[in-house]
């Protein structure tokens, strides 16, 4: 089985840090797979923002997210420090993939904990159909 990491460029384009909450916390006693879904939906709100775009808008269209992949590497508890990089890669003339690298960091280390992988697709909601990806955007994300 091939793993997500072979994707990792050399630097990301983004990062940014948040705790682990209480509310993500699983009946394991561990952060569950579900939520690394939600620190991705968070980071990619924040990595978006950074562009001036939102989910909602991105250069007159909207994105939808139509695949998720996962791969845990260490287990995450409440109060865990967490750095998550993303990168924009694998463009088509209909949307690209966000690759996040999500890393839980302790006394200046960082660790690798989960790699995630979205596929999102340009959308626009008002016409229910698949829209093409702005050049404008495709210019700015793909750096």
């Amino acid at each position: 089985m091939s793993s997500l990491k072979q994707l990792f460029p050399s630097t990301f384009q983004f990062a940014c840090q948040f705790p682990v909450r209480i509310t993500d916390i699983n009946y394991g006693g561990h952060v569950g797979n579900d939520r690394l879904l939600v620190f991705a939906h968070e980071a990619r709100m924040q990595f978006l923002q950074e562009y001036g775009y939102s989910e909602m808008e991105l250069d007159q269209t909207s994105l939808m997210l139509t695949k998720a992949t996962l791969e845990i590497r260490k287990e995450l508890f409440f109060g865990d420090q967490l750095s998550i990089a993303v990168q924009a890669l694998h463009f088509t003339s209909k949307g690209f993939d966000l690759l996040y690298k999500i890393e839980k960091i302790s006394d200046g280390q960082s660790v690798l904990a989960a790699i995630v992988l979205t596929t999102m697709l340009c959308y626009d909601y008002k016409n229910k159909k698949v829209a093409l990806l702005p050049d404008q955007a495709l210019q700015r994300l793909s750096i």
